[in-house]
């Protein structure tokens, strides 16, 4: 296709949910491919929330010159809503008129799961009419990209929050106290997992890790109890514990009946986990419980310092190949034949792969399936080793129990009555 001659119709771009480092990398390359085919590109701005509202009028014309400065920075160009209206029949009226009345012809959504759904929505409603390309985006890493392939913006968010976590550990080993920090990830726990490990925090607990739907605050402070006294017990008298947001969902009944912590829900029918001070909570619980009044429990959230940082090289190039990858899709370039009207864009082994809306949709929900951690896996175990907290081998040495259970003030038999229960069998 010679990159002067014209293709009828626009390609339109925008970015749902919460940024992530490499946003503008997708959007820039996005442009510039497009551009050079002879594409016209319009930046739809703050995600879907106007056209839902059926107002096509707030709207970027973009170009090499509107994008370039902004490629390789953190946020997003054109702003971002968590406006989902794939199951409301008016507001998705309103999305698949607005895109027409734009004469959009191709669609490039940025996002995570519920962006997700709501493009294979619009891939549904306008079949051949609007050729629809899904870039996953996600701090989080929790889309079932094959391969264990990482979401972009995951790799940047990882590097800054395990510097962050990093200088914690340094600071609660001069200070003598224990950091207790809340990481984002909902559902599933690779970023806080791989904070705390990359970091040398002494324990990082994920909701994958608890097999049963409710967790009580008691058993998760019993769990860092049970790191601080086995550190105690080797003359440690400090540390960091990163906890996964998402653990709050696992005790969001017992939130919800405590006076002192207020629970809201988004419109996904979501706990808003950036409005629990899940850090806070357990650090005072803990406060609480401790009966050396010597010891200081300190509470740090991290997240939103994350999501828009300045991508680092693997994001930059990541996000630049998922970007340019998502043209060549929708305007079928290259000697490969896609054939698919609606995909999500992810790059394997060098390759550009674009994966059907519909195989990334869990069939019981309807909605795209969540990549969790796999604490089954070497990987986990891992992690888990470099971690001080207690295990079985604690408990079965009848030397390792005594030394615990001295520096917890009970006996052995008491020790293993109020923390057995918190070992993994």
């Amino acid at each position: 296709m010679s990159n002067r001659a014209r293709v009828a119709g626009k390609l339109g771009v925008l970015a749902g949910g919460g940024p992530a480092p490499g946003i503008n990398g997708v959007i820039g390359a996005a442009t510039i491919e497009a551009n050079r085919h002879g594409v016209e590109v319009v930046g739809i701005l703050d995600g879907v929330k106007w056209l839902a509202d059926g107002r096509p009028d707030h709207v970027l014309r973009l170009d090499r010159d509107a994008v370039q400065e902004a490629m390789f920075r953190g946020g997003c160009l054109l702003g971002m809503s968590r406006e989902n209206p794939a199951d409301d029949e008016e507001k998705m009226h309103n999305v698949i008129s607005s895109l027409n009345d734009l004469e959009i012809r191709y669609l490039i959504t940025i996002g995570g799961d519920d962006t997700a759904f709501t493009a294979s929505r619009i891939a549904e409603r306008v079949g051949s009419h609007i050729k629809v390309a899904h870039v996953p985006k996600t701090i989080d890493n929790d889309l079932p990209l094959p391969g264990n392939v990482p979401t972009f913006g995951y790799n940047t968010a990882k590097h800054v929050g395990a510097e962050l976590v990093g200088n914690l550990v340094e600071d609660a080993r001069t200070t003598h106290r224990w950091y207790i920090v809340a990481a984002m990830g909902r559902s599933a726990g690779h970023l806080a997992l791989a904070m705390g490990t990359s970091a040398g925090a002494d324990l990082t607990l994920i909701p994958e890790e608890f097999s049963q739907p409710k967790l009580p605050m008691a058993t998760l402070c019993e769990i860092i109890e049970g790191a601080q006294i086995k550190a105690l017990a080797t003359g440690q008298d400090y540390g960091v514990a990163v906890l996964a947001e998402g653990i709050a969902e696992l005790m969001k009944d017992e939130l919800k009946d405590d006076p002192s912590v207020i629970v809201k829900y988004d419109k996904h029918n979501h706990l808003r986990l950036g409005e629990v001070p899940l850090a806070m909570i357990v650090a005072r619980k803990l406060q609480m419980r401790a009966k050396n009044e010597d010891v200081s429990f300190v509470h740090v959230t991290l997240g939103y310092e994350l999501r828009c940082a300045d991508p680092i090289a693997f994001d930059r190039e990541n996000a630049t190949q998922l970007g340019w990858g998502a043209v060549r899709f929708l305007l079928q370039i290259g000697e490969r034949n896609w054939g698919q009207t609606g995909a999500m864009i992810s790059v394997q082994s060098g390759e550009i792969v674009p994966i059907p809306l519909d195989k990334i949709l869990d069939l019981k929900t309807g909605k795209t399936d969540v990549r969790r951690v796999n604490v089954y896996s070497d990987e986990y175990a891992a992690a888990r080793s470099m971690m001080t907290r207690l295990e079985r081998s604690d408990l079965d040495n009848p030397q390792q129990l005594e030394r615990l259970a001295e520096v917890a003030k009970i006996s052995p038999d008491a020790f293993l009555e109020r923390y057995a229960h918190t070992v993994t069998k």
